[in-house]
């Protein structure tokens, strides 16, 4: 029997709606269909994101800029994905990778992969999301909004993504200073064998479901509605559930799951109030 911990009675229900996020898709000549689906209207995504090369590159890539357009044409927000290293990449690097993300692909915000968790990396890292939110309204010419463009079928969130949005990226979830940082963290990233197992601390009932992401790869078909179920009952409003595997050392966000369209459908769903599976 899985161990997922009951939220408090004032929360039980509060991620009533779920849509999807896309941590990352190989190159558009690899991944050339994914790309397609993204732009097509009515898929249910708060965000995706992208990297050329750990990073934005050396370089612009005029692939991934006539990919990336089309996508945040459908109005999806697009993020540029950079490499926080647990808090240990200076902080200089993170700004001038961010800056050419924002003068090559004019992206709608940034996610931030392997943040750190530990109090003692919260204040550098509330820096760091400060500066980025600088530079994204600088590049927009206007303050940040209270709201964003967004597919027209998408599943509300209680607090939409919007130009701005910051995404940190820690995969557990971290010391709760950080609920405070950024838009939305990622406290789960790994295969359904561990999520299945899950627990949310405490502390999360006291934030809206907005605020969490959850990353499950390895996720058979037969339990994508229990994993949602999973992520409704932790309070996360954004998911991202693939049946790609990490075997190897392959990346399994790489593409989209087999089951993409059910998954979609799934999504926008309106959610079952019952608590997640048993087993």
């Amino acid at each position: 029997m899985p161990r997922v911990t009951r939220p408090p009675a004032a929360a039980q229900g509060r991620a009533a709606t779920t849509g999807l996020a896309v941590p990352g898709l190989a190159h558009p000549l690899i991944a050339p269909a994914e790309w397609a689906e993204l732009a097509r209207p009515g898929a249910p995504l708060h965000w995706a994101a992208f990297d050329v090369s750990r990073g934005p590159g050396t370089r612009q890539d005029p692939l991934y800029t006539e990919v990336t357009t089309r996508v945040r044409e459908n109005g999806v927000p697009l993020l540029g994905t950079l490499d926080a290293a647990y808090g240990e990449r200076p902080f200089g690097e993170l700004v001038s990778d961010a800056s050419r993300y924002l003068d090559w692909y004019h992206v709608d915000g940034f996610y931030l992969d392997r943040a750190p968790t530990g109090p003692e990396h919260a204040a550098d890292c509330h820096w760091a999301v400060t500066t980025l939110r600088a530079l994204l309204d600088h590049d927009a010419g206007t303050p940040r909004a209270q709201g964003g463009p967004g597919p027209a079928d998408a599943p509300p969130c209680p607090e939409p993504p919007r130009p701005g949005l910051v995404v940190l990226g820690h995969g557990i979830h971290p010391h709760p200073r950080y609920a405070e940082l950024a838009d939305q963290l990622v406290t789960f990233a790994g295969p359904w064998d561990r999520y299945r197992w899950s627990e949310a601390p405490p502390w999360t009932a006291a934030h809206p479901p907005s605020r969490f992401v959850h990353l499950v790869h390895s996720l058979p078909g037969l339990h994508l509605d229990g994993a949602l179920r999973i992520a409704r009952w932790q309070g996360a409003a954004t998911v991202c559930l693939t049946d790609r595997t990490a075997r190897e050392g392959t990346d399994p966000w790489a593409g989209l799951p087999g089951y993409w369209d059910r998954l979609a459908r799934a999504t926008a769903a309106p959610a079952e109030d019952r608590p997640p599976p048993t087993m």
